[in-house]
């Protein structure tokens, strides 16, 4: 009886877990400012700004949503948020200037250590770092497949995307793509991935279990500098930020055609869309602000002033 009641708690736990409410919050870094700004995602309004540490950059949420994980770049830790409360409750000793990461769905973060050319894998229940992988020079995007089976990692100097085995962390495959590789991202199956270039202003769709570059395209946009890459939740749409341009390119998946564009600040850099694909927010690092694109019309229906220079975003809905 005992066993069937423990068990049964902990079906009840685990569901709480899963299916907790979300809190509706945008949650976007300042990296000039050392803080993130947290809004409200229903109305545009801030909430409050949390003092987080010296220039913080890679954002992200663990798989429940109940965990924020903020890079602290300077201090070489990654911040830990409770989401609900907004507390901060640890930091995770990170290796030398983590900028970005993303999380494994068995919760691990993996991230890219810009200064020692290296990714770093940490397992944040016990704090450790449980492998470390020699990359290219400058490991800027990473990007986990949704099986969790590949992480992918940008090298910038090097122009390479590294295919890496999450079984037993070892590099499968070095991918040469145009100059800058920054912005990562994976269709819904994992059988995709595209990869942006800031220099060579180019976007290249991978093959993954071909392990080769099957579309790419250079992006038609007075001053565009590629940067990140978001997908709709049917696959079909890319959503790429264009730096300089001030511009979120919106191309078509397959064929890489630039379907519309939707004008945003300056020097846009982060972006995250909602669960529904209905709304696109960005980070625009010269305006200070974060832009709301309605997806539909492709038009920017506010501009939320946030702190100097914002970097990342990540949304709880």
């Amino acid at each position: 009886m005992k066993l069937t009641q423990l068990l049964l708690s902990s079906l009840v736990f685990m569901s709480a877990t899963v299916w907790a409410d979300p809190t509706y919050r945008l949650f976007v870094t300042n990296e000039k400012s050392n803080t993130v700004s947290v809004i409200d995602s229903r109305t545009g309004k801030l909430e409050t700004t949390l003092e987080i540490g010296d220039r913080p950059r890679g954002i992200g949420l663990s798989p429940d949503h109940k965990i924020l994980y903020v890079a602290i770049s300077e201090e070489n830790a990654i911040a830990m948020v409770d989401v609900a409360t907004l507390k901060i409750i640890g930091r995770l000793e990170a290796g030398e200037d983590p900028e970005t990461f993303d999380i494994h769905p068995n919760g691990n973060l993996y991230l890219s250590n810009e200064d020692d050319a290296k990714a770093t894998v940490i397992n944040p229940t016990t704090g450790k770092i449980i492998h470390e992988i020699k990359v290219g020079m400058e490991p800027e995007g990473v990007a986990v497949s949704p099986t969790g089976d590949v992480v992918l990692v940008t090298s910038e100097s090097m122009n390479l995307v590294h295919i890496i085995d999450t079984a037993d962390h070892k590099i499968v495959a070095n991918i040469l793509v145009a100059a800058r590789p920054r912005g990562l991202a994976f269709n819904s199956d994992g059988s995709l991935a595209y990869v942006s270039s800031e220099i060579g202003n180019e976007v290249a769709i991978i093959d993954i279990a071909q392990r080769k570059i099957i579309k790419k395209v250079v992006i038609d946009l007075p001053k565009s500098k590629p940067m990140a890459l978001v997908l709709s939740p049917d696959d079909k749409v890319i959503y790429m930020t264009t730096g300089r341009a001030g511009k979120v390119a919106i191309l078509d998946a397959e064929t890489l055609e630039i379907i519309s564009t939707a004008d945003v600040g300056k020097r846009v850099w982060g972006a995250v869309l909602s669960r529904d694909g209905s709304t696109l927010y960005t980070a625009n690092g010269v305006s200070h602000t974060v832009s709301v694109v309605d997806t539909a019309t492709s038009k920017s229906i506010m501009e939320i002033e946030v702190g100097k220079f914002p970097w990342g975003l990540a949304l709880d809905d």
